[in-house]
């Protein structure tokens, strides 16, 4: 029988960016870069008042409190400030895999080396840490933009659920599935600290 993956609290670091487990005390500066409408375009319950931001937080806690999530903020390393959030998702300790996503950027950080840091970290620390054998992420069929992101950095398209979400805005949302497994992230791993070493020249 397989041994359960253990998956806990924990701080991760690269060089502009850090991920804090996420805490209340996170609210008041993802309040201050968070609610702005395009963040949640693509997002199936948007934040757009600072009520809804500390209902989303709560909800990610509960979630971990529960164990099926582990949510972190994007923490930036120069100033110290909240500037997002992402999680695994998930969590399916008996067989080895979790989802990277939940993930939004306050927009003056979107572009840098900020998302691309984030990804690395957590898919290090899936696959070297915990053991993941497979890492699963998700986007809405209509984000061309995260589609292609996900697909720059080595995830393998898998297919598309149908139907698969109601958003806040009434429309039915298609998700498209990628997954990254085990014996794929060396390559994966090279190609984002190539894309790193490029963004820190």
């Amino acid at each position: 029988m397989a041994t359960e993956m253990v998956v806990s609290p924990v701080m991760l670091e690269s060089v502009h960016v850090r991920l804090e487990p996420l805490a209340k005390a996170h609210l008041a500066g993802l309040i201050q870069v968070g609610l702005d409408e395009e963040l949640w375009r693509w997002i199936a319950v948007p934040v757009r008042t600072a009520d809804e931001m500390a209902t989303y937080l709560q909800a990610a806690l509960n979630e971990q409190e529960r164990g099926v999530s582990l949510p972190f903020a994007i923490v930036e390393k120069a100033t110290g400030r909240p500037i997002g959030s992402t999680r695994y998702g998930n969590i399916d300790r008996t067989h080895h895999r979790v989802e990277i996503g939940w993930t939004w950027l306050a927009r003056e950080w979107q572009r840098t080396a900020m998302n691309s840091e984030a990804k690395y970290l957590l898919l290090r620390h899936a696959f070297e840490s915990l053991g993941c054998m497979r890492v699963e992420l998700k986007t809405d069929s209509l984000n061309q933009r995260s589609r292609a992101a996900i697909l720059r950095i080595g995830a393998r398209e898998e297919g598309i659920f149908r139907n698969h979400m109601i958003t806040a805005s009434g429309r039915v949302r298609h998700t498209v599935y990628f997954s990254i497994i085990d014996s794929e992230w060396p390559a994966v791993k090279a190609r984002l600290e190539s894309m790193l070493d490029t963004h820190n020249r």
